[in-house]
């Protein structure tokens, strides 16, 4: 594999080599003729983002774009699949207890929530390449990663109802996938941030990603339809074993061939810091925190972001439950049933993608915000019209999900403008990009674990825990307010968030970065 990799790059390697090369030269020859002038950093960047655009692949293929989206492809396949089967899983086949499930998302909130801000200031701030260099983060972190994606689906032994090891094994698999998806995750949106500080260039990174995406989300489509929902669970396995061999091939690849606009002088920085004290301290992480948490829009964006989280949470894991509960299995057979579970993850990408334009004449502020105003109103119409139109219920669940998840895949776009306006403030020598990534995460990531428990307890107050098993018998007037329950749960859960994600967002005062070409240039 190894011969057939070089045999098939060496002559772009050569090529690039050389350019690079080339590059060097002129980029040192263009600044030592204009070191007395006050435009040396421009002249400097200009020239290297020119560069930069000129890199493309046979047929217009942007080779940047293409190794960024590589780790959206591989990690997108693994964690649609963790967060749509997990919930389930552990629920009706491991036979988890209420308390145990708990239990372990309590503690999975608390790490998910820690452990973002802690890796964010570890590769903005570190002296090690490994963490300090985002493609190697990348690198580094894919093989971990794929092996965490694989905890939940191998239990340890044959459980049996309420079993503690079910409740450990949930625990060690949600913090083990976090942390991994965490680190890798982190130094990807550092590098969106950092490919490019241009609107049109970050709305190019936004549409390769979406493709990405669009193909990952398939994941969900075929393991659905190639283990018949989890119900053949040895194939369920395999699948799932694939799937993670092919996600670490793709960030494998990213973290080869990608590059950061900071990356070049990293060498030359690390040398200067070297007599300098610059250790990590808890006095200078605060510090810095704080200036991030300080500002106005990175609040509204952080709360406006918690309800999309805990609303994307709430649609990931039980909407497979909600469907198996709410239409009859005569009118939607299994496939059809996975054939709505894959739009649910495939279509957010296609309509991100049909939205290119849009956004760059609206920019992302109107669209985010119009999405809300139409989740509000479908599941205001969905309520009034009931739960016995079966057919349109079938529409809104998996249109519901497309437009949260459509919305959510836009968050970068603000998240790299606040990144930006941080920059510009403080002046800083380079952007805190896994700072600023990291710290939103602190306060969104907990809805993760929130929306579960909380769903969760208000199932089983109406009698879900006896009745997990759509099959099982039980008395039927119980089955039915079971069922009214979950329809208010779908229908008013996104009217609420969509209410309070109105009032966040409305105030947000970066709206129109779609119409500035150079926000700053770097020092």
């Amino acid at each position: 594999q190894t011969d057939y990799l070089l045999q098939s790059e060496v002559f772009q390697r050569c090529l690039a080599i050389r350019f690079s090369a080339i590059l060097h030269f002129l980029d040192s020859w263009s600044v030592s003729v204009n070191n007395t002038t006050q435009n040396e950093t421009e002249v400097h960047v200009t020239f290297f983002e020119k560069q930069l655009q000129k890199m493309k692949c046979p047929f217009g293929i942007h080779h940047g774009a293409v190794s960024y989206a590589m780790t959206t492809l591989g990690a997108g396949m693994m964690n649609h699949i963790f967060v749509f089967y997990y919930v389930k899983l552990f629920l009706n086949r491991y036979k988890i207890s209420e308390a145990s499930f708990h239990q372990a998302q309590v503690l999975y909130m608390i790490w998910n929530a820690i452990n973002d801000p802690l890796f964010g200031y570890i590769q903005d701030n570190s002296k090690l390449r490994w963490c300090s260099i985002r493609r190697l983060s990348i690198l580094y972190g894919a093989p971990l990663y794929a092996v965490a994606f694989l905890l939940p689906w191998f239990p340890w032994k044959q459980y049996e109802d309420g079993d503690w090891l079910s409740g450990a094994h949930l625990i060690v698999a949600l913090c083990a996938y976090d942390t991994m998806l965490t680190f890798v995750l982190l130094a990807q949106c550092a590098l969106f941030a950092e490919i490019s500080n241009k609107h049109e260039n970050r709305l190019q990174l936004i549409k390769y990603n979406q493709v990405a995406s669009l193909v990952g989300s398939c994941s969900v489509l075929f393991c659905g339809l190639f283990s018949k929902n989890m119900e053949n669970f040895s194939y369920f396995q395999g699948f799932n074993v694939l799937i993670a061999a092919f996600a670490f091939v793709c960030m494998s690849y990213t973290g080869i061939h990608s590059v950061s606009q900071f990356e070049h002088t990293e060498s030359t920085a690390e040398t200067a810091a070297e007599g300098t004290d610059d250790a990590l301290t808890w006095s200078s992480v605060f510090s810095l925190t704080k200036q991030i948490v300080m500002q106005r829009n990175f609040v509204l964006f952080v709360a406006m972001n918690f309800c999309q989280v805990f609303h994307l949470a709430f649609m990931n894991n039980f909407m497979m439950i909600f469907v198996e509960h709410l239409l009859p299995t005569e009118a939607f057979p299994s496939f059809v049933k996975s054939i709505m579970y894959g739009a649910g993850f495939i279509c957010p990408q296609i309509l991100v993608l049909c939205s290119h334009s849009l956004l760059g004449k609206l920019g992302y502020y109107r669209v985010i915000l119009y999405t809300f105003y139409i989740e509000m109103a479908a599941g205001s119409v969905m309520f009034l019209l009931g739960p016995s139109h079966y057919y349109l219920l079938a529409l809104f669940l998996p249109a519901n999900l497309v437009l949260v998840q459509a919305a959510f895949s836009l968050f970068n776009l603000p998240l790299a403008d606040i990144i930006d306006s941080d920059l510009q403030m403080y002046k800083r020598r380079s952007p805190l990009s896994s700072m600023v990534f990291g710290t939103n995460a602190l306060f969104t990531k907990p809805a993760q674990s929130l929306a579960p428990m909380l769903v969760v307890t208000i199932l089983n107050q109406y009698g879900y825990e006896k009745l997990k098993d759509k099959t099982a018998e039980g008395d039927l007037s119980s089955l039915l307010v079971l069922h009214d329950a979950m329809f208010w749960l779908v229908c008013l859960a996104p009217v609420c968030i969509a209410s309070l994600q109105i009032l966040a967002w409305t105030p947000f005062s970066i709206r129109d970065s779609h119409t500035i070409h150079t926000k700053y240039i770097e020092n």
